[in-house]
C-alpha cells in the first residue's frame, strides 16, 4: 500500500470515528417521572397542576350534588391568564384538565376554539347545495355552556448569590353563567429552587 493510499485510508477511519463520537443517542423516559431539570416550569408541574385541580372539582360538593341529581354539566373553557416572566402554555394545562373532566363522565365541554370551522362546516352543508338538506345539519341546534372555567398562573421569584427559588401558584374557578355566582375554587402551589452551579445558574 501506498504512502499516499495510507494516508487517505487513516483519513477516513479518523473520519468515521468522528462522526461515530458524535451520534446522537435517543432513548425514551418515563413520561410520568419528577422533572427537575431546571426550576423553569416542566412537564411534573403541569401534570401536579392538572392532578390536583381535576380531583377537587370531582371531589367538590358542587360536583356530588350534581352526580346525585344525575346532571352533567356543559363547560366552557376560558383559558388560563400566564402572569409568570415565561412563556408556558397553559392551553396545555386545560386541555390535561378538561380531558380528565371529561373522561369522569361527569362534565361535558364545549370547544370554542373550533367556532369558526364549525360554522364554515355547517354553511357548507346548508348553503352550498351540495348536501342533502335532509341530511345536512342545521343552525340553532348546538348546546350553550352553563359553567365557564378559567384560572391564573402566577409566579414569584427570589435569587441570591446561591440559591435561585421559585414560587408558582395556579388559582382555578368555575363560574355560572347565568347568575355569575362562582361555584367551585382551588389553588394549589410548587415551589422549586436550585444551588448556584460553578459557571453561574
Amino acid at each position: 500500500m501506498s504512502k499516499k493510499t495510507s494516508l487517505l485510508v487513516a483519513s477516513a477511519v479518523v473520519a468515521a470515528i468522528g462522526l461515530t463520537g458524535c451520534a446522537e443517542k435517543v432513548s425514551y423516559g418515563d413520561p410520568n417521572a419528577v422533572e427537575t431539570v431546571s426550576v423553569d416550569f416542566g412537564s411534573t408541574d403541569l401534570q401536579k397542576i392538572a392532578n390536583h385541580m381535576t380531583d377537587s372539582l370531582l371531589a367538590s360538593g358542587f360536583s356530588q350534588k350534581l352526580s346525585a341529581e344525575g346532571k352533567t354539566p356543559v363547560i366552557y373553557v376560558a383559558g388560563i391568564k400566564n402572569k409568570t416572566s415565561q412563556h408556558i402554555d397553559t392551553e396545555s394545562i386545560t386541555n390535561s384538565i378538561s380531558t380528565k373532566l371529561l373522561q369522569s363522565g361527569k362534565f361535558q365541554f364545549v370547544d370554542m376554539t373550533r367556532v369558526n370551522a364549525v360554522r364554515k362546516q355547517l354553511n357548507y352543508q346548508n348553503h352550498s347545495g351540495m348536501v342533502d338538506p335532509n341530511k345536512a345539519v342545521k343552525f340553532g341546534h348546538q348546546v350553550g355552556a352553563q359553567y365557564m372555567l378559567y384560572g391564573n398562573l402566577s409566579s414569584i421569584v427570589q435569587s441570591n448569590s446561591s440559591v435561585k427559588d421559585v414560587y408558582y401558584k395556579m388559582t382555578m374557578r368555575l363560574m355560572d353563567l347565568r347568575t355569575g355566582l362562582l361555584v367551585w375554587a382551588a389553588e394549589t402551589q410548587i415551589r422549586k429552587d436550585s444551588k448556584r452551579a460553578l459557571f453561574g445558574w
